[in-house]
Formats: C-alpha cells, structure tokens, sequence
C-alpha cells in the first residue's frame, strides 16, 4: 500500500503545479492507496541541470516517497530529432554518444533529489527505434495538421515566416507513443510540454483503452525575472559552488522571493508564510532563501560558510577569503584576453559589455582602477586581483 496521507497528496496535486487533469480522478486513485505508474521523460540535451529543471525532479521525489512506481524515461531516441517545445528554430538534433555521455552528467546531478535504488530508468529506443513506417502512418491517423499547428511555437514560426521540419512535426507522436509503450497512469512534466503529454493522453485511451492522467508544473523563472536560460545567464546550476549559488539566489529580483520559496525550496507552506509574514526586509527573506537552497544541494555547513562569504563580501566590502588563481607568464594583458584567459568571463563580447558598464576593476593593495576602456592594456603584477561584478575574482601569480 502507498501513503495515502491527505495533507500530503493535496500538497504533491498543488504546490508548484500549472494543471493537473484531471485533478479529482488523479486525487481519487492517490487517496484509494493504488500503487500508480508515472514517468517524467527527459532528453538529455546538456549535462548540467539548473533550479528550472528541478522542479518536476521533486515533484516526482514526492511520488517516489509516497511509494508509488517512479519511471525516469531517458529520450534517447527523441533527442536525435529535437524536442520543438519553446524553440523559435530547430534544436540539433544529438547523437547517440553525445546523449549518454549528457546522461552520466545528469544522473550524478539528480541523485541529489532522487533515490535511483527507488527508480526505473528506462530509454525510448527500445520501443520507438522498432516502429515501422506502417506502424508511425497508423500513429499519425489520430491527429489532424490543424492540431498538431496549433503549438504555440509552430504559430509563432510561422508568423515569422521561420521553417517547421517534418521531424518536429512529429515530435509529439513519439513522445506521447512512450504513455502507451510503458502504459502509464500519470506523466508529469513542466507546463511547456502540456501539448506533448496531452497527445499521450489521446494516443493512451486509444491503444490501452484508460486513461493518462497529466500533471504540469510550473516553470521557474530566472534570477532576472526571464525564463531560466544559459543563453540568458540568469540560471542557477544546481553543481554552481556554494558561494556562487548564494550570491545568484541573493541577485534575484525581490518579486521573485515568493516564486522561488514555493519552487525551489522544501519548506512547508507553514514555514514559509512564517518567514514572509516576519517583519524582516526582503534583503533578509533573501537570505533565508539562498542559504536554505544552498542547503538543499551542498549541506548546512556548506550554506553558512557561503553566507558568510557574501556578508564579507558584500556587507563589509571585504575581498573573499578564497578566489581563483590565474597564473601567467605575461608582463601585460589586454583586459578583454585577460578576462577570459583567467575565466572570469565566457567570451570576449561578453568582456567588452561588462567593461562598458564599469563593472571591472583591478585591486593592487590599496588602490582600486575601475578599468573603463575594452581596448586598455593591463599592467600585471603579482597578488593583483581583478573584479568582475559583485561575485567574480582572480588573484593574478606571475611565474
């Protein structure tokens, strides 16, 4: 028998959820004790998963932990056409190599919220890679071009006048063939992929005569407010160090205090309105928020030192106690190079707009240089520090 605690299952069918359908059914089935099959489907199309993804890995934590049967369905076949969902232009698609070597880094990460002893793991090639051209005319049949163009993503390329690929097209017939290859009773997913799950639903009733109950989750925002994106930089890795996962939570806007309580913490629905109910700041709220996530992922004595870090920081305008060393045989660096030799930055364009907004410095002693020309040649000397932001340091070693 499963928990079938009422408390606990209301929490699992609201906190963080976009939709569930349909809600009473999917409640009825959890409160009746039934031990349901549910998966979440991910192509590995990076190794490294930020605050955004993690969402739906907890959610499916909390069915792990009320006993029911959790799948983690690797897309190894569909992440060699490209999932469309949110895209204005194809993915690339991946190569078999490329898929499990994303999913070594994936698996390592994950582990920190899921019991992989309690997890079925299966890959969508076992089924998908055996259709034949028959069998995928037969799959098409249920579906209309009318539906499938209605993804918000197909409209807006083709208001841009921007190509869909017929592979695309069929993405979603082959994720939503996984509900029926594994004869699932719940998927759940973030709410970008509610079109995708949905096929499954229709492509379930069909072929295994039940029905698929669908659970999206909402999709946490970057510490900007946009969405979570390495193209944006506004993401928070779930492998960043300590220190560096503290300060990006403590850069986020202060509207997004609430959002990130509710999607990126563990803390009861009691806990929280305690804390946002307290008469502290929201500079102080933030706190709370960053050492309780760098908790999550590092363990508290790792979250203490990291707030530490940032008061010393910060607070008392104080250099870190650890940096970066960035050792070089040079005399003289052009700062953009320099940047990027000593990994401060990603790219030189990324140098010269951070330059441009005054938002490096060279520390040498006492004296501090805001560098505010990209074309600038820096003097180098041994145990000078160069600033990026508020976050970012090396401390340069002449060999």
């Amino acid at each position: 028998m499963t928990d079938t605690n009422p408390k606990k299952i209301e929490e699992i069918l609201t906190r963080g959820v976009e939709e569930a359908i349909v809600r009473e059914e999917l409640k009825k089935k959890l409160l009746s004790g039934k031990k349901i099959r549910l998966y979440l489907g991910i192509d590995p199309t990076g190794g490294d998963l930020h605050l955004g993804h993690v969402v739906v890995l907890w959610k499916l934590r909390d069915f792990q932990d009320l006993g029911h049967e959790v799948i983690l369905l690797i897309g190894d076949f569909t992440a060699r056409i490209g999932d469309p969902s949110g895209k204005d232009v194809a993915r690339k698609p991946l190569s078999e190599k490329e898929v499990k070597e994303n999913f070594k880094n994936y698996k390592k990460q994950a582990s920190k919220i899921l019991d992989f002893t309690k997890v079925k793991i299966k890959y969508n090639s076992t089924w998908l890679s055996k259709l034949k051209f028959a069998d995928i005319l037969k799959l098409a049949t249920n579906f209309t071009v009318q539906q499938m163009i209605q993804r918000d993503m197909f409209q807006r390329r083709l208001n841009d006048n921007l190509p869909i690929s017929l592979q695309e097209f069929m993405y979603p017939l082959m994720q939503g063939y996984d509900s029926v290859a594994m004869d699932v009773d719940l998927e759940v997913g973030g709410n970008d992929q509610t079109f995708n799950m949905l096929v499954g639903r229709t492509l379930q009733k069909i072929y295994n005569g039940k029905d698929k109950d669908v659970l999206t989750c909402k999709l946490l925002l970057g510490t900007d407010g946009r969405k979570m994106s390495k193209t944006f930089g506004n993401f928070v890795a779930i492998a960043d160090e300590p220190d560096n996962m503290y300060g990006k939570i403590m850069s986020i806007k202060d509207e997004l205090i609430d959002h990130y309580f509710e999607l990126a913490t563990r803390l009861s629905q009691e806990e929280i309105s305690q804390i946002k109910n307290s008469s502290d700041n929201p500079r102080d709220i933030k706190a709370k928020l960053a050492k309780e996530i760098v908790k999550m992922y590092h363990g508290e004595k790792n979250a203490e030192i990291a707030e530490e870090e940032f008061n010393k920081v910060f607070r008392n305008k104080e250099l870190p106690s650890d940096m970066p060393v960035f050792e070089t045989g040079k005399n003289n660096y052009a700062v953009l190079d320099l940047l990027c030799d000593s990994k401060l930055v990603a790219s030189k364009n990324e140098a010269k707009r951070l330059v441009e907004q005054n938002a490096v410095e060279v520390i040498n002693g006492e004296v501090k240089t805001k560098i505010i020309d990209w074309k600038t040649i820096v003097d180098l000397e041994n145990g000078m520090i160069i600033k990026v932001g508020g976050r970012r340091f090396a401390k340069i070693v002449l060999k």
